[in-house]
């Protein structure tokens, strides 16, 4: 899957969000919070990490990349 970034940064739960693989960002939160996400192959515990273009995101079988 891919995400085409339009400003300088995404915050990690809002792109997880926009992607509608959650019901609501409270449920984005709590993903992250457990540790079910994974930024550039580590686990990111940051709910409002500001993921950049080039960066890779792994929530369970999903992989998105930020272009």
């Amino acid at each position: 899957m891919e995400f085409k970034l339009t400003n300088d940064y995404i915050e990690l739960y809002k792109l997880i969000k926009v992607l509608d693989l959650v019901d609501s960002g409270a449920d984005a939160k709590i993903l992250i919070a457990d540790g079910h996400v994974k930024r550039n192959g580590t686990v990111e515990l940051r709910k409002r990490a500001k993921i950049l273009k080039g960066e890779t995101i792994e929530i369970a079988e999903v992989t998105i990349n930020v272009l």
